[in-house]
């Protein structure tokens, strides 16, 4: 069993940075492939960025450039800096964790989700 705490969101204007992270309980970070989420008011959750057991990382579209996935499994901890914030990037943030990358990219069933950080951007 695995749990994952989010934290790190909060309000900030266009333009600015946060830093998420997400704690994860146990002694098998490693054996996990990793993701951040969002979901909007009214809108669907998607994959913002993915990070493999051995440090791959993939992007959305939207998060290309601005946002960076990292891992340190020393900490059992994974992050998401994101700079650049836009208005549309206003949802809540969540932490997924799987054994392989392929459902956090394909929508599959997540073995694990974090409950969840809000981030504000405002205009």
């Amino acid at each position: 069993q695995v749990q994952l705490v989010e934290s790190g969101g909060g309000l900030v204007q266009t333009g600015g940075s946060l830093r998420l992270s997400c704690a994860a309980s146990g002694r098998t970070f490693n054996r996990y492939a990793m993701g951040w989420f969002r979901q909007a008011p009214g809108k669907q959750r998607d994959v913002v960025a993915v990070i493999s057991r051995s440090g791959g990382t993939y992007y959305a579209d939207s998060a290309k450039g601005r946002f960076t996935i990292s891992r340190d499994n020393a900490k059992n901890t994974v992050y998401l800096q994101m700079n650049s914030l836009k208005p549309d990037d206003t949802a809540v943030y969540y932490c997924a964790a799987t054994p392989s990358m392929g459902p956090l990219l394909s929508g599959g069933a997540v073995d694990y989700w974090g409950q969840g950080t809000q981030v504000t951007v405002s205009s």
